[in-house]
């Protein structure tokens, strides 16, 4: 009888079921069910139906059970974007509204009586409005923080929803928690600094537990309704974490997407290089750190790319910007990290206009385009990991391309070229893997006893760039 284990990946724009089994040695993926997500207007604020989002949960565990043919479903695990959360109280309801990371209420609560340099050196988190830190302060303020028991963030709401009681909350999760910027990065505990200089509700937070670990099982109404049980397991509940969770350990990663975060594991770096850098330290599922930077990624090609009208694939894109490589100039590059390419009107105005302003050939045609978006961002890569082997002293010989912008061969090889090291590129899936993988730890599956790495090999077609 073949174990299942099911990975709930949620972002903020969609969310994915997936079931992962071994067979043949190999860990084995499969999509189950896959839904959009977006947040909602509502009275001039972004925020999460947080009923809708839990009800396409549930779909998806009734759509697990045609699946596993036999099988057992050992438990699911739910992974997440950061920072949001949901305000409980003493009844265990939700103070209402569960509020998105892009809402502009916390705009004015950006400088605080605590200065940057010394948030970060508790914390380690980089300067981001939209961190909740300023959204407590937001809520605060509102009179919302009054209101409530405990917080949950947006994994351990889900999760423990799916037990059926709100408030069986003992702990709260580790990696998730390190998103906050209301951790002490070094101690691994809420920080007290903080919470007393900025006058927050320490009474609101939970003990930081590491992942994973198991909060219970389904609800009796959810086994009803699924025709099976299954435990519930607190993983590596941010993303990114999950996802690193496939990386072996020594090695630089980018977790390549809409946007690419890169980085090492390792310990905390708290001090003003790594700030001024736009380093961040968020938790990982060893309980060691993600010392990262935040990069533009793989949403500059898509936004040049719908501005072309879609008219070509990806893959037509790449085959052009190959060609336009052969003629293409010396040094062709600009850093894609400036602030006008965020959320510009016009990603290809704003693109030639900063080519401009360097003195440099104007990409014009859509193979000059595609070519200026990937040999810059690997040129991005290459700034960022000199500033990461500065701030820590030490040299990487890999790198590991994890997530979707993994299957990308051309961006692999120029940032192969660009930093001069060797690239590993896969899983593509390796939030859900990293997820599963968590959860086989949990319980104790032997396939896992010696960590992740052998299994990952075995299981992912990981290609190399020289």
């Amino acid at each position: 009888m073949t174990d299942h284990y099911l990975a709930i990946d949620l972002g903020a724009s969609g969310g994915r079921h997936i079931l992962g089994s071994l067979e043949d040695g190999k860990l084995v993926l499969q999509e189950v069910h896959r839904f959009p997500n977006a947040p909602l207007r509502q009275n001039d604020s972004l925020v999460w139906d947080v009923d809708l989002i839990f009800g396409e949960i549930i779909a998806g565990l009734e759509k697990c059970a045609g699946f596993l043919k036999g099988g057992i479903l050992r438990s699911a695990g739910i992974d997440t974007w950061g920072v949001d959360y949901v305000l409980v109280d003493k009844e265990g309801k939700v103070v209402e509204p569960a509020y998105a990371y892009r809402d502009s209420r916390t705009e004015p609560f950006f400088k605080t009586s605590m200065s940057d340099e010394r948030l970060y050196g508790i914390s380690g988190i980089a300067f981001q409005p939209f961190n909740t830190l300023y959204q407590f302060l937001a809520d605060q303020k509102a009179g919302r923080l009054e209101k409530a028991e405990y917080m949950l963030q947006l994994p351990e709401y889900f999760s423990q929803r799916l037990t059926g009681n709100l408030r069986n909350k003992e702990y709260n999760e580790y990696t998730m928690a390190s998103t906050t910027a209301l951790v002490d990065a070094a101690k691994k505990t809420w920080a007290r600094e903080i919470f007393e200089k900025l006058g927050l509700p320490l009474r609101l937070f939970k003990p930081l537990r590491e992942p994973p670990y198991d909060i219970g099982c389904l609800s009796r109404d959810l086994q009803e309704r699924t025709g099976f049980n299954t435990r519930v397991v607190m993983i590596a509940s941010h993303d990114t974490a999950s996802a690193v969770a496939t990386v072996e350990e020594g090695s630089l990663y980018i977790s390549s997407g809409t946007w690419s975060l890169l980085g090492v594991v390792g310990d905390p770096v708290l001090n003003e290089t790594a700030r001024t850098a736009g380093y961040t330290n968020e938790g990982a599922h060893n309980g060691r750190i993600r010392f990262l930077k935040n990069i533009m990624g793989l949403w500059i090609i898509q936004s040049v790319r719908h501005e072309l009208n879609d008219a070509y694939s990806f893959e037509e894109l790449e085959t052009m910007a190959r060609k336009a490589g052969e003629t293409a100039p010396a040094d062709w590059t600009i850093d894609l990290n400036l602030p006008r390419f965020f959320a510009p009107k016009s990603m290809i105005a704003e693109i030639k206009d900063e080519y401009k302003k360097q003195g440099k050939r104007i990409p014009e045609s859509p193979g000059e385009l595609a070519f200026a978006v990937y040999t810059s961002l690997a040129y991005c890569y290459k700034t960022a990991i000199l500033d990461l082997e500065k701030i820590t002293g030490k040299k990487y010989r890999t790198i590991s391309v994890i997530g979707g912008g993994s299957r990308n061969s051309y961006l692999n090889a120029l940032t192969a070229k660009y930093t001069g090291k060797t690239v590993y590129a896969g899983p593509a899936e390796a939030t859900a893997a990293g997820n599963i993988l968590l959860q086989m730890q949990q319980a104790g599956d032997p396939a896992v006893k010696d960590g992740f790495a052998n299994l990952v090999k075995r299981s992912f077609d990981v290609k190399e760039y020289l």
